[in-house]
């Protein structure tokens, strides 16, 4: 199983590298295309793919580092390094968010717009399109690998689609002599940014601070309630380690079994909770019921 979890993290560095290299591409073609064709929208995309760069870099060591067996220090393993890797997603995104928000309020407070050149539009319908097999490739391997830090990077490849497109619509009507739409487009594209960087936020601090569903935990309790021998789950705790599922589970039965046959028991818990919940760990302890 563990052995199998390393594979997929492997697996989902290739969507991080995929990734890093299509920004370092993308980047620099919009930087210099919106310097001199006069696009703040353009150059916005630019500074968001370029954040993206250093997002996927983070990604990647996040997966590196997951893929660290357990060690004296770290004895469930290095998996929260991904969730770690993205949650400085989710920063740098905000980062970026702000300072194309601030600038581009600024120019237009300021009323420092010029029509941009066409040529931009063009270089961001392509970029949309490059995206999109990104994306389309992050999010596919990202659940294959169960990988919650590419599936961040894939939600971030959306966001690009979106910003590309919206770009491009706003580039062509600024060129029509409806300039302040440019600097409009660059306030779209930061507010975008800002809404997907807190939702991969919040999702990282929930799973880094140890919170899980309670739903999800009482699907396990009846699945555990089920079977032979179990006359009740006193209590269930769960944990997330990446896409790793950890139970703390206390369950009561009939005090007269023997310690053979409980240990059976909690055996044939422990392996009806990996074939059905894909659980990674279970610690099982066992308390007489009352009578």
């Amino acid at each position: 199983m563990i052995n199998k979890r390393y594979e997929q993290l492997k697996a989902a560095e290739g969507g991080a590298i995929t990734s890093i290299i299509a920004y370092i591409f993308l980047t620099i073609i919009k930087i210099i295309i919106g310097k001199f064709g006069h696009s703040e929208a353009l150059v916005a995309d630019g500074l968001n793919n370029l954040t993206d760069i250093l997002a996927s870099l983070t990604v990647l060591v996040g997966l590196h580092f997951s893929r660290r067996p357990p060690d004296k220090n770290h004895q469930y393993g290095h998996w929260k390094s991904e969730n770690i890797a993205s949650m400085i997603t989710s920063i740098i995104m905000l980062v970026v968010a702000l300072h194309v928000l601030f600038y581009a309020v600024k120019d237009i407070i300021e009323n420092r717009v010029v029509p941009p050149n066409p040529l931009s539009a063009i270089v961001s319908l392509v970029s949309a399109i490059i995206l999109i097999w990104v994306y389309r490739h992050n999010k596919k391997l990202a659940k294959k690998a169960h990988s919650t830090a590419l599936l961040a990077a894939a939600k971030d490849n959306l966001s690009d689609i979106l910003t590309s497109i919206a770009t491009a619509t706003a580039i062509l009507t600024a060129s029509f002599h409806f300039a302040w739409v440019d600097a409009a487009a660059a306030i779209v594209i930061s507010l975008l940014i800002l809404n997907i960087a807190i939702s991969i936020l919040k999702e990282s601090i929930f799973m880094l601070s140890d919170g899980f569903d309670e739903t999800t935990l009482d699907q396990y309790r009846a699945a555990i309630e089920k079977v032979p021998g179990v006359i009740a789950v006193k209590k269930i705790k769960g944990r997330s380690y990446s896409a790793n599922t950890a139970l703390d589970i206390v369950v009561t039965m009939n005090p007269k079994l023997t310690v053979e046959k409980s240990h059976t028991i909690t055996k044939i818990i422990e392996k009806q909770l990996l074939d059905d919940y894909n659980i990674f760990e279970v610690e099982i302890h066992v308390e007489p019921a009352e009578t």
